[in-house]
């Protein structure tokens, strides 16, 4: 990149006269012209190729190109020649204290030389040598235009590849964070974004609950005992503890930091245990205030944040917000459709499947038992001594002893076999696996075992029993209705001889 660089000028030799050198600043000018015509140089190039040249014209020792950030009026060193001073800055400083069109400031050996393009300012240029006033103005004019072009030039590219990777991470984190299913997944994805948008070694994030105590702790880029420790020194703790996130959850505004040593943060908190030296920190808002915070940063060494970043990290935050509130609803909306579900198939006094619940399983393991040849069984029960309790207790009573039963029920089968309500003191429990009938029998009368023993409702001892009736697929009936009929026609026989268990004699 760039054109090759001439370091003299051209000489003629006459007849009996020293040798002659064509015009320094003239050769200087030309071969700016021809440089910027052909190639795309940096700012650094443009120094390069002047550089020689001012030396033998104006004893050039050093020289710096300062570019201005027109949003916070920061000027930094874009391009170095030479050893720079301690006072160059501020002496490139001054130059904005005279007209914008005024001549350059001269101090000392030093000349600031204002960059203006397109009647903006866009940086200085500080020349450091012995003989700057042998420069002409032509000369001071055209280096000031193309130095001024090419900071421009780059000032647009930076823009445009700002503007392309900021529309590509919202983007993204749009696509992915709509399909977030729950608020913990679209935080987390939101981290992952800081830490790609911004190119931070590190992210972390924290979600509050509502009386503003961490609840949940995500991190990404550091091995997973880190994160562990990190989870442990935070949760339960109160995020207003927090310096960093006070200051960010009352203004609702990023925190950029690019020196952690000079920012308050929490004792044992991420930036302490990750041992971040630079970060920035983004609130998650939500309606009614934040709802966490992402940090993301750099334990590599100290960073300096840009207008750019500063913007990117609102945009972020703002989409963050909207991210966390429909993640937020549909989490809402997905557990009231779970519960809806759940109402649907479940006995709303002992919370145990219902009816429907049992039909569908038990088409299922029908269907399950046809294909692998095994069996189902199904046992039917209804409690003895029920009505009496009612009648005596009360009805109060009589619910409380329905949800003691459920749960001795549950305790006596084993997972996956099913246990349901049906209605009123009745209850089915579904056995797979392919029991066969002393299976079957030796779970009824482990049933009865287990609630002839008395129960304590509000200190008052309660004693049941249980009548309970087996059928098997496919032994006693091919199709699960009929299975039923089966197992509830010797349920009701043994409650005939005053409980226990029977065996279905039917057969269809």
């Amino acid at each position: 990149m760039g054109s090759a660089v001439h370091t003299a000028g051209l000489q003629v030799e006459l007849p009996g006269e020293a040798a002659m050198t064509t015009d320094r600043q003239g050769l200087l000018l030309a071969e700016l012209v021809a440089f910027m015509t052909k190639d795309t140089p940096s700012v650094q190039h443009v120094l390069d190729l002047t550089g020689p040249h001012l030396r033998e014209i104006a004893g050039l020792t050093a020289a710096t190109v300062f570019e201005l950030d027109s949003e916070t009026g920061m000027m930094t060193a874009t391009a170095q020649m030479g050893e720079a001073g301690r006072r160059d800055q501020m002496v490139a400083g001054k130059v904005f204290r005279t007209p914008a069109g005024g001549k350059p400031v001269v101090n000392g050996e030093q000349m600031a030389i204002r960059l203006r393009i397109g009647g903006q300012t866009v940086g200085v240029l500080l020349l450091t040598g012995g003989a700057l006033a042998e420069l002409r103005q032509e000369t001071i004019s055209t280096l000031a235009l193309h130095f001024a072009t090419t900071l421009q030039g780059l000032s647009a590219e930076k823009q445009r590849q700002f503007v392309t990777h900021s529309s590509a991470t919202i983007r993204d984190l749009f696509e992915q964070g709509m399909t977030a299913g729950n608020v913990e997944a679209a935080a987390e994805l939101l981290a992952r974004s800081c830490a790609t948008a911004f190119r931070t070694e590190h992210a972390g994030m924290h979600l509050i609950d509502a009386e503003g105590r961490i609840r949940y702790v995500h991190g990404v880029g550091f091995p997973e005992e880190t994160r562990e420790t990190v989870t442990d020194g935070l949760i339960g703790k109160l995020a207003a503890d927090s310096p960093i996130w006070r200051a960010i959850a009352e203004t609702g505004e990023p925190m950029l930091v690019g020196d952690a040593s000079t920012a308050k943060s929490r004792s044992g908190g991420f930036i302490q245990r990750i041992g971040v030296k630079s970060f920035i920190a983004i609130p998650l808002m939500s309606g009614t205030g934040a709802v966490g915070i992402v940090v993301c940063g750099d334990s590599s060494g100290t960073r300096d944040w840009s207008v750019r970043d500063r913007i990117l990290a609102q945009q972020l935050a703002v989409e963050g917000a909207l991210i966390i509130d429909s993640a937020r609803m549909r989490q809402a909306s997905q557990q009231h459709m779970d519960e809806l579900t759940r109402q649907a198939f479940h006995d709303s006094l002992t919370g145990l499947p219902n009816r429907k619940h049992l039909l569908d399983r038990a088409e299922q393991a029908v269907e399950i038992g046809y294909a692998t040849g095994t069996n189902v069984a199904l046992l039917l029960l209804d409690l003895n001594g029920f009505k009496q309790v009612n009648d005596t207790v009360g009805h109060h009573a009589g619910d409380v002893l329905l949800q003691l039963v459920g749960k001795r029920l549950q305790a006596t089968v084993r997972h996956p076999d099913l246990v349901a309500r049906l209605g009123g003191d009745e209850f089915a429990v579904m056995l797979t696996g392919d029991p066969d009938q002393h299976a079957a029998v030796t779970a009824g009368e482990r049933v009865c075992e287990r609630l002839r023993e008395p129960f304590d409702i509000e200190g008052q001892e309660v004693r049941i029993g249980a009548s309970v009736g087996v059928a098997l697929y496919p032994e006693h009936a091919t199709e699960f209705g009929a299975l039923m009929r089966s197992a509830d026609a010797a349920m009701y026989e043994a409650k005939r001889n005053g409980g226990g268990v029977r065996v279905s004699h039917a057969s269809e």
